[in-house]
């Protein structure tokens, strides 16, 4: 794999690893339970398509 064809795959998991930070500060920030609950279930939509580690630790 050259490195022209990686580009889009490190792009999109940069975009990702990035998207994933913002949203656990807004979750960690939140203080109404509503808007804690809506960032928990982004980012357990997020976790779905890659299993393993949760993105969010449960308390």
């Amino acid at each position: 794999m050259s490195a022209p064809s990686r580009r889009p795959e490190i792009r999109r998991r940069r975009t990702r690893k990035e998207k994933i930070a913002k949203l656990r500060a807004r979750h960690t920030a939140a203080t109404v339970e509503a808007d804690r609950n809506r960032m928990a279930k982004k980012l357990q939509r997020l976790g779905q398509s890659s299993p393993g580690q949760p993105l969010l630790k449960d308390a």
